[in-house]
């Protein structure tokens, strides 16, 4: 499954990569509501929501599905300013009904309202299924949909608020500690766009994004994302592209129509392993589901063995010890060393971690 963005015809420089604070700001706020996809950040986590005042804290939990399971459009611009006050005036000038579109999207939990109905501003049938639909996600997002459907300017301003609110609370310390950074990534991958082409800055943002130039002429961006959709960012005047320090691991694309796409992605960081694609995760588990290359791992996993020593051991033999081996190493899974006229073979440890500590404490029992 993949989203596509289709950027045929469209020149390099309306590609842009630039840092954006309210992106940021978004990324943090999912960090404190969702603090088990980000196990870097506990501490961090951890030490913001003790200086968060209790009246913000409560604001945040009562419109936490903005940025929770899935984010606000608006809350990752597609044109970047200089400071957080800039961005949000920007939204202010987004028009009511896109605007609350994009809020129902997280709200109800379906895209379903903008697709295949009206306005629910103006539609009584679909402002009847988005109270529904956000009813069923719970009470809280069935009262923040009756408020911003009942008066969305109102809704607007209570949210401006609470996102300056958080700039005082803690993100403007945050945020001078991590632009550098941002800033920096952004250079770099324009440089590289600008040296290398779109293809090697791409493959510098993520492994999971690529450039598909088709045989039909087209090009496009291609994002492994668990849904199949596509967007155009020729029709839409550009790309944009948004490092943050508090994504990771996740690679937030805007793609709703009406809305320049946007794709917010990790940075890299010292300590920390490159991110690899969904497709190298599935390749390693279908080596591993395999009864005799699982029992092989677990052999090589305490120690460096030779296709010989792995076939006499396992009674099996050389040629398909050596076809097993030729699996698992392709998926990343071994590292090898020559002894002589010997090659030897052995579980890589750190990458079969990235696995899961479960997988790493079973072959290693």
């Amino acid at each position: 499954m993949s989203l596509t963005i289709d950027i045929t015809g469209l020149p390099e420089e309306r590609l842009l990569f630039a840092p954006s604070p309210l992106a940021e700001l978004n990324a943090m706020l999912h960090v404190l509501a969702e603090p088990a996809h980000h196990p870097a950040l506990h501490g961090w986590a951890g030490s913001t929501t003790t200086v968060i005042p209790p009246e913000l804290s409560e604001r945040l939990l009562e419109a936490d599905f903005l940025w929770r399971s899935s984010r606000a459009d608006f809350l990752v611009p597609g044109l970047p300013g200089a400071t957080l006050d800039e961005e949000l005036d920007a939204v202010d000038r987004i028009d009511d009904e896109l605007y609350v579109a994009a809020a129902l999207v997280t709200t109800c939990g379906s895209s379903r309202l903008t697709r295949r109905m009206g306005s629910p501003l103006t539609d009584p049938v679909a402002n009847e299924r988005a109270r529904e639909l956000a009813l069923a996600r719970g009470p809280r997002q069935a009262a923040f949909a009756d408020r911003l459907l009942a008066d969305p300017p109102a809704v607007r301003a209570l949210v401006r608020r609470m996102l300056e609110d958080c700039r005082s609370a803690f993100f403007a310390d945050a945020w001078q500690r991590v632009l550098p950074d941002l800033a920096a990534d952004a250079r770099r991958k324009a440089d590289l766009l600008a040296r290398r082409g779109l293809a090697e800055a791409l493959a510098d943002v993520s492994p999971s994004v690529a450039l598909d130039q088709g045989g039909d002429g087209r090009r496009r961006i291609v994002i492994d994302k668990l849904q199949d959709n596509t967007t155009s960012g020729t029709d839409a005047g550009g790309v944009t592209f948004v490092p943050t320090a508090f994504g990771r691991p996740h690679l937030l694309v805007v793609h709703a129509r009406g809305w320049r796409p946007v794709l917010q992605y990790p940075v890299a960081e010292a300590g920390l392993p490159e991110p690899v694609s969904l497709a190298l995760v599935q390749q390693r588990l279908e080596a591993l589901a395999h009864p005799v290359r699982l029992r092989l791992a677990r052999t090589m996993a305490r120690g460096p063995h030779t296709t010989g020593e792995l076939a006499s051991a396992w009674q099996l033999s050389a040629p398909e010890v050596s076809r097993h081996l030729a699996v698992l190493r392709k998926a990343g899974l071994l590292t090898t060393r020559r002894r002589g006229r010997y090659m030897l073979y052995e579980l890589d440890l750190a990458g079969s971690a990235r696995l899961g500590t479960d997988f790493l404490e079973a072959v290693l029992r």
